[in-house]
C-alpha cells in the first residue's frame, strides 16, 4: 500500500461515521496479537491543552533518555503527524504500513457483521501498532473525544492527565461539566495516578476525586508553575508544561525510576514548539495561527494577546468557526483585542457561514469587518490592512490553521476526519 493509497483507504472509513464503543477496538488490538501491551503508557483527556501537553510529555521523558512514542489527534496536513516516534513523525511510508496493519486486522473484525471499524479506531490502532513495532519505552497518547468510550481507551495507563474541563462536545459527552468529567475520567486505571491541571473547575475537581477513590488512584495536582522558560508562545504554554512536568514526575515516581532531572526537564521546554498553536508563519506584519476552537481556549488564548501584540499600531484578526462551537462567546472574548476582523471559512462542511458570524460579531459589539470567504485570501487581506508594523491572528478552528498551513489541500479538508 502506498501512502496515497494509505490515505484514500483511511478516508473511505469515514463514510462510516462515529460510533462509540471499545468492542471493535479490543477485537482490533486481539487481531494484532496486543500491541498495546508492549510499551508502558500515559493517557492524556482534556477539553483544552491534550496536544500540547502530549507532546511536552514525551518531550520531557525523551530528555530523561526513554524511548518515547506519541499519539496525536486531530492533524494538520498529514496523518503521519498524528504518530511520533522520539521528536519526529512517522514517515509516509512507516504510516502506509501500519495503516496496513491495523486495515488487515479490521477486516478480521468486520468479517461477518455491519458493525464496522471506524476511521478514528483504524488510525489508532494504526498508531499502537507502530508504537509497539518502533520499540518505545513509553507512549503519551492524547484521547480523541471524551474517554470512557474513546477507541484510545484499552491501554493499561499508569499515570492518566486531566488537562481541564469545559464544556465541549455537549451533544456525545453530556450538558455539564460533571457529566463532561466524568466521561473523560472513565480512562483513570486503578491504581494508577490522577494528575490535574490547574484551575481545574470544582465540578471537575469533585468528579476526580471520587473517581480516584473507587479506583484507588493517586491525585497529584500541577501548580501552574513551569519551573522553566518554555519556548513555545503564550501564558497557557507555561500552565500546560507544568501539567507535563507533574505527569512526568508522577510516573517516574510510580515506575520507580526515581525524581525528575530539573536540567531535563529545563531543556525540553526550551526546545518546544507546538505546530498550530501561536505558531509563527511571518513577519511585517507578525502573523500568528492558532487553533483555539472554544470559549476556554480562546480565552487562554486572549490573556496572551497583550504581551504579544505590545506596541503594534494595527491588530486585526482572521476567524473561522464551525456551527457547534459557542461563536458568540468566543467573538466576545477576541473582539477587544482587535482593531479588525477579517471573517471567513474552513473548508469544513461545518464551517458557520460569514455573513453569520458578522452578524454574531455586531451583537458582541465587535470592532469593524470584512468577509473574505478563502482563507489564503482572507490571510493575505489582514496583513494588508495591518502593515508591516501590525499584528495577525487566525484562529476559531482547527480547519482554518490546516488550510493555511496546507493550502495546496484545501478541498481535501472537507473530507478530514473530526478526531
Amino acid at each position: 500500500m502506498t501512502p496515497e493509497e494509505a490515505e484514500a483507504r483511511l478516508l473511505s472509513l469515514e463514510l462510516f461515521g462515529m460510533r462509540f464503543g471499545l468492542d471493535r477496538m479490543r477485537r482490533l488490538m486481539t487481531a494484532l496479537g496486543h500491541p498495546e501491551r508492549t510499551f508502558a503508557s500515559i493517557h492524556v483527556v482534556g477539553t483544552n491543552g491534550k496536544s500540547s501537553t502530549t507532546r511536552m510529555i514525551a518531550a520531557i521523558l525523551g530528555r530523561h533518555g526513554y524511548r518515547t512514542g506519541t499519539y496525536l489527534s486531530p492533524h494538520l496536513v498529514s496523518f503521519c503527524e498524528r504518530i511520533r516516534v522520539g521528536d519526529a513523525d512517522i514517515t509516509p511510508d512507516r504510516f502506509a504500513a501500519a495503516l496496513a496493519r491495523s486495515l488487515a486486522a479490521a477486516e478480521l473484525v468486520n468479517r461477518g457483521g455491519e458493525d464496522r471499524v471506524t476511521q478514528f479506531e483504524a488510525l489508532t490502532a494504526a498508531a499502537y501498532s507502530e508504537l509497539s513495532a518502533a520499540g518505545v519505552d513509553v507512549a503519551v497518547i492524547e484521547a480523541g473525544l471524551g474517554g470512557r468510550w474513546d477507541a484510545t481507551n484499552v491501554i493499561p495507563s499508569t499515570v492518566t492527565v486531566l488537562t481541564g474541563v469545559g464544556l465541549e462536545h455537549t451533544r456525545w459527552l453530556g450538558p455539564t461539566i460533571t457529566a463532561i468529567a466524568t466521561e473523560k475520567l472513565d480512562v483513570l486505571q486503578p491504581g494508577s495516578v490522577l494528575v490535574l491541571g490547574p484551575g481545574m473547575h470544582p465540578e471537575a475537581v469533585a468528579v476526580a476525586e471520587a473517581t480516584a477513590s473507587a479506583r484507588d488512584a493517586e491525585i497529584v495536582r500541577a501548580d501552574g508553575d513551569p519551573h522553566a522558560a518554555v519556548g513555545a508562545l503564550g501564558a497557557f504554554q507555561r500552565r500546560n508544561f507544568s501539567v507535563a512536568r507533574t505527569a512526568v514526575a508522577a510516573f517516574l515516581a510510580v515506575t520507580g525510576a526515581g525524581e525528575i532531572d530539573a536540567d531535563a526537564a529545563a531543556a525540553a521546554a526550551a526546545d518546544i514548539r507546538v505546530p498550530g498553536r501561536l505558531q509563527r508563519v511571518g513577519e511585517s506584519p507578525l502573523t500568528l495561527l492558532d487553533g483555539a476552537h472554544n470559549p476556554d481556549g480562546i480565552a487562554a488564548l486572549a490573556e496572551s494577546l497583550p504581551d504579544l501584540q505590545g506596541r503594534r499600531a494595527r491588530r486585526v484578526a482572521v476567524i473561522s468557526i464551525l456551527d457547534d462551537k459557542d461563536a458568540a462567546g468566543m467573538l466576545a472574548r477576541l473582539s477587544p483585542h482587535f482593531d479588525e476582523v477579517i471573517l471567513t471559512a474552513s473548508h469544513n462542511p461545518r464551517v458557520l457561514p460569514p455573513p453569520t458570524l458578522a452578524s454574531l460579531l455586531a451583537q458582541v459589539d465587535g470592532p469593524p469587518s470584512e468577509i473574505v470567504a478563502d482563507p489564503r485570501a482572507a490571510l493575505a487581506r489582514a496583513r494588508e490592512l495591518a502593515g508591516p508594523a501590525g499584528f495577525v491572528l487566525a484562529t476559531g478552528s482547527i480547519y482554518l490553521i490546516a488550510d493555511l498551513l496546507s493550502p495546496g489541500r484545501a478541498a481535501a479538508g472537507r473530507r478530514r476526519s473530526n478526531l
